[in-house]
């Protein structure tokens, strides 16, 4: 644990001296709020909740977290710092994990910082604050799987365009899994226990759920399980680059 918390406030702590962080935060937080009013008729639909802010939560992450999570492994790998890294005295997995960590309590900080917005349907009407804290909780769950997924296609490649790239489509794809858009080309031959599986995996079908005020154990599981697959898989990955 001690190697992990090494590795997290060493993360952490590079965020906030690079510009990387700020220019997140000011994203993230501008498009949140601009979408929400703008585009989600927040005040024009008369009703005191926060449906329209987190409706736009998937798609959101889906473009922002592979553009935080490129840099992950990718640059340690081009700037031959990774070298380094794995000299130290902690094991692959430790690294792994207290790389994500870090980026995971990033994008929380990100979110918390959008808690003005809870406020102020509070002061406009009464809310259900209990719906309110799920959907935050099912955000924060579905903000790591995101990452997760993009922090081990960043252990893929030198490239941070490119880690970026393929992160975007790989965690779009798992966001439209419930779609027809993916599951119209399984339809025609795949069985359909296939085709139910691929909906299953949709990141969207599994919010909504947490997003609608019930904290299901099968969401929460299908997030954790997400998480821990995609983070064996980045070790995996860097176990078998060692020396490239």
């Amino acid at each position: 644990m001690s190697a992990i918390g090494a590795i997290f406030r060493r993360e952490l702590t590079g965020y906030f001296v690079t510009p990387v962080a700020y220019v997140f935060l000011v994203i993230f937080l501008a498009l949140m709020g601009a979408l929400t009013f703008y585009f989600g008729g927040f005040y024009e639909r008369g009703q005191a909740d926060l449906g329209p802010f987190f409706g736009l939560h998937p798609w959101l992450y889906a473009f922002l977290v592979p553009a935080l999570a490129m840099r992950l492994w990718a640059e340690e790998r081009d700037t031959g710092t990774i070298e380094l890294l794995l000299t130290l005295p902690v094991t692959t997995a430790q690294a792994v994990i207290g790389k994500f960590l870090a980026a995971w309590v990033f994008v929380l900080f990100a979110l918390v910082l959008t808690a003005p917005m809870w406020w102020t349907v509070n002061y406009l009407g009464e809310p259900d604050n209990g719906v309110i804290l799920a959907a935050y909780i099912g955000s924060a769950f579905m903000a790591g799987g995101f990452l997760a997924i993009g922090s081990f296609v960043s252990a893929l490649t030198r490239s941070q365009v490119v880690a970026f790239v393929i992160g975007f489509v790989l965690c779009f794809l798992f966001l439209m899994a419930g779609y027809p858009l993916v599951l119209d080309a399984f339809r025609g031959w795949a069985p359909q226990g296939v085709v139910d599986a691929i909906s299953a995996l949709s990141f969207q079908a599994h919010f909504e759920s947490i997003r609608r005020g019930v904290l299901e154990l099968r969401d929460l599981i299908y997030f954790f399980g997400l998480i821990v697959f995609f983070l064996f898989a980045n070790v995996t990955v860097i176990e078998m680059k060692k020396g490239e």
